[in-house]
């Protein structure tokens, strides 16, 4: 597999706040699979991604942090408490928000009505709700289709949608899924320009599992590669994606073909 690369300009101090998620020998088995496998990293602030081919383990690393998996072994800790402690139901209350590779919202609502119902579900103040629904939805650039209903907008439309869910009532962490699947080069911009707006204007820590390797470049600072259920590299994204042992595994090599 080879050893695991690292950055000697990436490590991130545990001192404040920088770093918010510490991952320690995480392991998923399902029988005799295990789609993780001993996993140990730490995500600082800001928009880290998540990279590694099909069955490398990275939708069951979202599944872990949002709750859907309970692990078979090791720790996860966030902001300072353990998340694995914290029941999945709860956890969109604490400040989990996920988005997935197939819609979620409900096509016959309005785009306001879709935001709200997640600011109800996560423990939103009532008191504010209409402020914060408005303020996610504007976020997106939907503020004059606020009144429409999901099922008339356009693909990257209902995109915007969905990522104003995962940032109205204050998220501490945006787990996102192939944001850009299917959306043409333009409307990828402008999801990358709104990804990148996230850690500063609204606070979270985004995790970004993306097969787009220009959008990564451009919204993720910290880089982590998967490869059957382990981690092959992490650190600053312009050295992992340098590294020889990242180039076999996923963006392919000429020694590979």
């Amino acid at each position: 597999m080879g050893t695991v690369a690292r950055s000697d300009n990436s490590s991130v101090k545990k001192d404040g706040d920088t770093l918010v998620i510490e991952i320690k020998d995480l392991t998923v088995r399902y029988g005799g699979v295990i789609p993780i496998d001993n996993l140990t990293i730490d995500l600082p602030m800001g928009t880290c991604g998540v990279i590694g081919p099909n069955g490398a383990g990275k939708t069951t690393f979202f599944n872990v942090l949002s709750g859907f998996t309970t692990p078979a072994a090791g720790s996860v800790r966030a902001f300072g408490q353990d998340l694995l402690s914290i029941p999945h139901f709860e956890r969109a209350r604490w400040g989990v928000r996920r988005t997935f590779q197939t819609e979620q919202a409900i096509p016959n609502l309005t785009v306001f009505d879709n935001v709200r119902l997640v600011h109800e579900n996560t423990g939103g103040p009532r008191s504010s709700r209409r402020e914060d629904v408005m303020k996610a939805v504007s976020f997106v650039g939907l503020q004059n289709h606020a009144s429409d209903l999901v099922g008339v907008l356009t693909a990257g439309e209902r995109r915007l949608v969905e990522l104003a869910r995962a940032v109205v009532g204050s998220p501490r962490l945006i787990l996102l899924d192939e944001p850009s699947a299917g959306l043409p080069d333009d409307e990828t911009m402008k999801y990358s320009e709104l990804i990148q707006r996230i850690a500063t204007e609204v606070g979270a820590l985004v995790v970004l599992v993306e097969h787009d390797m220009s959008l990564v470049s451009a919204c993720c600072e910290f880089l982590a590669v998967f490869d059957f259920g382990k981690l092959i590299a992490s650190g600053k994204t312009e050295f992992v994606l340098r590294q020889d042992v990242v180039v076999r595994a996923y963006l392919g090599s000429e020694e590979s073909k």
